[in-house]
């Protein structure tokens, strides 16, 4: 999704400054705090890049599943049980 936005400058005598606006929806979904530093990077002509130097703290923590064993049958292609290889127990009906 994008967000067009305009780059805008302003001349003085002795200088000029340009600006690229966040829309605010943008900004919100960022998170970003008032007065934050940010660092911008040109990839090439077309791409400018920002970089946050001190993003928040992730919402949801991502870990990685704990490693198990590898199995003995690993590399072999694993069937379906049929509906006739059902356990015992299961096939008792409750009356």
């Amino acid at each position: 999704m994008g967000f067009p936005t305009k780059v805008q400058l302003i001349k003085r005598k002795a200088s000029e400054q340009w600006y690229i606006n966040f829309p605010s929806a943008l900004a919100q979904a960022m998170d970003f705090s008032r007065g934050e530093t940010v660092e911008w990077s040109v990839e090439d002509k077309s791409l400018l890049a920002l970089r946050r130097l001190h993003p928040p703290a992730p919402v949801l923590k991502k870990t990685l599943p704990a490693s198990s064993p590898p199995s003995s049958a690993s590399g072999k292609t694993a069937s379906l049980p049929s509906p006739n290889s059902a356990p015992p127990s299961a096939l008792k009906s409750s009356h």
